[in-house]
This record gives structure tokens, C-alpha cells and sequence, in this order.
């Protein structure tokens, strides 16, 4: 007679499986080019245990590095398209090119863009990769977020919860 799995080991199972990573992208020292560490932090204010949340700076290979490993990855950065300020842009990386001119006035020497497709490229993308871009306005030096970005952001916010709860089911 085989025994079935007690709770506690299933918990222990799943705890172990690295399911969801959300990577916060900016520079909190640039105006709106923070607000992907706020829409991380806000999110890290709720408790999943099974998402992991981490802060980065951007640059290609250290992003290709956090997200190894995890089969549904989220990214939050502040783009720079031309858009209004406050545009919201969701990016499915596996039927879509990022456009590289999102990152125009980022300092990242290997963007978030280039890092996409160079994964693409290895074949190592996780098998779920989206990108919540914002459309940001003043990338100058402060710490001020713009109204309509923060504002994008609470609903970006609400997007990856919803997201995040269905994985989580």
C-alpha cells in the first residue's frame, strides 16, 4: 500500500519550485526611470510564497541572470517611446520584438531589449516572459515620479496581482 504525500511535504514540494520571478527595472535616482522598483516594492508589501522579487539595474546580463531558472518572469521598467506619458505597453517576449528604442534614454550599456533577443537568439527565454513598460517623461537626475507614470503604475500593480493570483491557484 503506497502512502500519500502528507501536506507538509506537498508544501515542501512547491516551496521548492522556482515558478514566478518579477524583476524591477530603474534607477531610483533618475525621476521616472524608477518606477519599475516601485511597482516591485508595492508588490512585495503582498505576500506570495511562491514569486520571488528583485530589483535590478538593467543591464543585459545581470537580467538574463535573475530570471534563469523561473518559468513565468515580470519585468517593470519606464520606457521612452514617444508615447503620452502614463502609456502602459504589455509585452508578450514570445510573439513579440522588443523595440529597442524603449530603453533610448536608458544608461544600460546591454539593455533589457538586447538582452531579450539575445536569449531568444541562445534559446534560453523563459517559457513565459512578459514586460510592462511605462511610458515615462523626466529621466533627469531626482527622485520625483511624474503623476500619470505613478499613476500607470497602481494599474500595472493590479495587472501582474491578477496575474500572479491565477499562477499562484
Amino acid at each position: 500500500m503506497t502512502e500519500k504525500p502528507s501536506e507538509d511535504s506537498q508544501s515542501l514540494a512547491n516551496d521548492n519550485l522556482q515558478k514566478v520571478v518579477l524583476i524591477g527595472i530603474g534607477n531610483k535616482y533618475r525621476n521616472d526611470d524608477g518606477i519599475g522598483l516601485i511597482v516591485v516594492q508595492q508588490i512585495r508589501k503582498k505576500y506570495f510564497s511562491f514569486i520571488t522579487i528583485k530589483e535590478e539595474s538593467g543591464e543585459g546580463a545581470a537580467l538574463m541572470e535573475a530570471w534563469q531558472g523561473f518559468h513565468d518572469v515580470m519585468l517593470v521598467d519606464a520606457v521612452s517611446s514617444g508615447a503620452k506619458q502614463g502609456t502602459i505597453f504589455k509585452i508578450d517576449a514570445h510573439k513579440d520584438i522588443i523595440p529597442v528604442k524603449f530603453f533610448h534614454y536608458s544608461s544600460h550599456a546591454f539593455s533589457v531589449a538586447e538582452a531579450i533577443e539575445l536569449a531568444r537568439v541562445m534559446k534560453t527565454l523563459p517559457p513565459r516572459l512578459l514586460i510592462y513598460g511605462i511610458e515615462g517623461a523626466d529621466f533627469s537626475a531626482g527622485t520625483n515620479i511624474s503623476h500619470a507614470v505613478q499613476e500607470s503604475a497602481e494599474q500595472v500593480v493590479e495587472q501582474i496581482l491578477k496575474i500572479v493570483k491565477a499562477i499562484g491557484r
